[in-house]
Parts: structure tokens; sequence; C-alpha cells
């Protein structure tokens, strides 16, 4: 174990308290653990007082982490769910597992990258703020602005989760939520921006999903929201972040223009017109409609008239699409493993370079022994049929 004075008592004590805050356990119950009183674990909690070894292990097995990686120097130690909480979250389980895997996902995340020597990737345009105007003109503007900085164009964006993540440098993870949430996404001063979607929902319900969150980005970029599948807030922000996911993903003059020559000489909307227009800028068909209804292209309603009236299904699409109605999501197999692919190709950097131990990698990754070596190992295989040709230039 790393000696207690490596990092200052003002850190240690910062990794302690957000240990606690994170575990939702009270500074008295934590001060009664180590037979100290609460003034006492305050002294600690802002360093100062140095803790003892023993009382550090004491601290940590309440708060289900290890002494270990409190110490270790890179360790990354940061306040989320708090944070989440302060917004007024409900406290119901399945929203407590998001906001920890979101926490777990970053931190392991970060402290990987910190100890490979990868650089921060932010890429970040200015903050736009939502006060004053209407919403919907303030979403269309700041989603033409976006499209403009990043040289985008007007038309479909067929990823845009790789936009998230490597044109804008925002740390984006997808895996299986509860169905009730399609998302997070939160800001802290040391990560920056990040995102987590619920990688059980369809690809295009996904796409909006990460729309909504761009919104807060780019409009209030340090307030955290959790985004539920039927959302039931109405404030500024959430109704501005829906405005903006529909001008991002489907511009005025782009989507018109599109659904202009899809209807040419036709006097109604049909499943097959909303079917085709989804695919093309990759959104749902729902999404699809309530744009139309939105740039009053259609009538209000007509969604809700396809839902009374046989639904445009899966089977239909199937149809029209052929082969492409399914599009390959690798997200989605991604989220079937236990860690994503890029997280365990840095872990293996690590081990390889014993710059952290198989134990410390699952502590650090949330995983038992055996499915860690097993993924270490199978990356280690494919590495050992390298040659001399297939090394990079740069090295």
């Amino acid at each position: 174990m790393p000696h207690v004075n490596t990092l200052t008592p003002q850190e240690i004590g910062r990794r302690l308290k957000v240990a606690r805050v994170n575990t939702g356990i009270r500074q008295d119950r934590a001060a009664e653990v180590i037979g100290l009183s609460r003034p006492s674990m305050v002294s600690i909690e802002n360093g100062f007082r140095t803790v003892r070894i023993d009382e550090l292990q004491k601290l940590s097995k309440l708060y289900g982490v290890s002494a270990n990686s409190i110490l270790r120097r890179k360790a990354i130690h940061v306040d989320l769910v708090s944070q989440f909480r302060k917004t007024g979250a409900s406290s119901c389980e399945f929203e407590r597992h998001a906001h920890k895997t979101l926490v777990r996902l970053v931190c392991a995340d970060v402290e990987l990258d910190s100890i490979i020597g990868l650089k921060d990737s932010r890429n970040y345009p200015p903050e736009q703020g939502i006060e004053g105007g209407g919403l919907a003109e303030l979403a269309e503007s700041h989603a033409m602005e976006l499209r403009k900085w990043l040289g985008i164009g007007t038309g479909p964006i067929a990823d845009i989760f790789s936009l998230i993540e490597l044109d804008l440098g925002i740390r984006l993870y997808q895996r299986r939520l509860h169905s009730s949430i399609s998302g997070l996404y939160a800001f802290d001063n040391q990560i920056g921006a990040c995102i987590l979607l619920n990688a059980s929902h369809p690809l295009s319900r996904r796409t909006y999903s990460a729309g909504h969150e761009l919104g807060h980005f780019v409009g209030t970029r340090r307030r955290l929201e959790v985004l539920y599948k039927t959302k039931n807030n109405n404030s500024r922000e959430e109704r501005y972040a829906d405005a903006f996911a529909y001008a991002f993903l489907t511009p005025r003059q782009s989507f018109e223009a599109a659904f202009n020559q899809l209807t040419a000489g036709s006097t109604s909307l049909t499943r097959r017109h909303v079917i085709l227009l989804a695919h093309q800028f990759h959104i749902s068909r729902q999404a699809c409609v309530h744009r139309l209804e939105q740039l009053s292209l259609v009538r209000q309603g007509t969604w809700d008239w396809f839902e009374a009236n046989g639904r445009i299904k899966n089977e239909q699409a199937k149809s029209i699409l052929g082969d492409k109605f399914i599009e390959f999501d690798q997200a989605t197999e991604d989220a079937y493993k236990p860690v994503s692919h890029k997280i365990a190709l840095k872990a293996h950097v690590v081990w390889k370079n014993s710059l952290l131990t198989e134990e410390q990698l699952a502590e650090l990754l949330d995983l038992d022994r055996i499915p860690l070596r097993a993924m270490l190992y199978e990356i280690e295989n494919d590495e050992s049929e390298t040659n001399d040709f297939l090394k990079f230039t740069n090295v």
C-alpha cells in the first residue's frame, strides 16, 4: 500500500469525502466508525488533520473502496453523484445506479488516460446560455452555429456519437441502464463534459438522446441532468434541450428540402414517407413526425393519428428499407461486454507495462479477477500475432 503521506492531507481528505458522499454515508456515522467526533471527521475531510492508516482502512471498508484507491496518486475521484442529488433528482434505485455507473466509468477512463499519458482532447465551443428570446428560435440558432463551428453543413448526421467524442472531446459512454432512463449529462471542472446513454434503447432513440444531452452542453453546460424515456420535466432547460436536439439533427432547411423531394406530387403523408425520411436523417419515426409537426409541414397530432390507426411498424420499415432497415450498432454489441473495447485496450496497456497491478485494475474497472484476466489475455493474444512490419511508424 502507498504511504499515507504520498498525497497531501487536503487531497486525501477530499477523496475520503467524495467516497463518503457517493456512498450516501453521513459524517457522524463515519466519525463513529473510527471513534472520533464529527468535528474531527470534518477536520480530516478538510485536510486539517492527517488521517491515520488504521482510520483510513476502516473508512475505506465503510465506503466500499480500497485504501489503495484513496492513496494512489493518479486515482480520479469525482463527486458527480451528490451533484445530481442537488438538482432535485429522485433517489430511486435505478437512478442511483445510473449515477454511480457514470462516476465509475469516468473515474476509470480518466485515470487510465492519465497513467498512459493521453492528453485531454476537449474542443469546446463557447457556452451559449438560454436566457432571453424564444426557446425554439434560440435552439435553432445555436444548433446552426454549432454545425457551422464543426464545419458539417446542414445535411444528415450519420454518426452523432463520433462527432461528440472526436470532434468535441466530450466523454461519451453507452451502457445498459434501466429502461426508464435514456441518458445522463454531467459537467465537472476536472473532467469536463460527459454523457452516458442507455445502450438498451434502439439506435434511433439514442441518437435523439445524444442530441438532447448535447443541447445541455451547448446551452447550460454546468447543469447536470437525467433524461427519462418519458420526460416529466417541463423546465426551460429541458424544453431547450428538446428543441436543440430536433434543430441539430434535422436542420429546417435540409429537412424541409428532403421532405419536399419525398412528397413531391403527393397530397397526404404516408407511412412510406415517414420511414424513408426518418432513415435518411438517422432518427426515430416518432421524432421525424414530431419535427414535421414543429415545422408545420403536417398537422399537429399526426403522430397520434398514426399511433391510433395501426402505428408505423418495424415490419413495414423492413419491407421498404430491406437490408438497410437494420443498421450496425457497435455500442449495443459493446454494452454486452463488462468493459467497452476502448477502455479494455487502455487497461491492457496499463497492465502490460506494469503501471497498475491486476488487483488495482479489477477494482478500477469494477470487475472480478477472472473475467479481467480473460479480457487482458485475449488482447495479449491478439498482439502476439503481430510482427515488426505491423509496428506503428512513430514508434
